[in-house]
């Protein structure tokens, strides 16, 4: 009985310390994707219609990510990294709420002819005039 026991003891405690160390890689590797958005949503590239770039830290990569521009908006892929565990998120942001969040300027949008907001905003400008 008591060779069971310990037997239990061993097989759960070992158990445990694997889901702890998956659960830490997993959170490391979400924290890292998540940069790799902060970074994407912080360079959005005025003329260009897309852009990428591997965050590296330490000599290790931390975060691959890309930036396509849409209609009226941003798509944002992200995968981050820690040792062999990936984790990727996805991100749709639309033009009004990076405007309202401050990743993009109004004056930016000048140059943009694919942007409904832009029309809308020259719209209002004729009205007040």
């Amino acid at each position: 009985m008591m060779h069971l026991m310990i037997l239990l003891i061993t097989l759960f405690s070992t158990t445990l310390i694997a889901q702890i160390s998956i659960e830490e890689s997993l959170d490391k590797a979400f924290q890292n994707a998540k940069k790799g958005i902060y970074w994407a949503l912080g360079n959005i590239p005025d003329k260009k219609t897309q852009a990428e770039n591997d965050l590296i830290e330490e000599d290790r990569l931390v975060s691959s990510v890309k930036l396509f521009k849409e209609v009226n908006g941003v798509k944002v892929e992200s995968s981050g990294f820690s040792g062999s565990t990936e984790v990727r998120l996805t991100l749709f942001r639309s033009t009004e709420k990076l405007l309202q969040d401050g990743y993009l300027r109004p004056d930016t949008l000048a140059n943009r002819k694919d942007t409904v907001i832009v029309k809308k905003a020259n719209k209002k400008k004729a009205k007040n005039k």
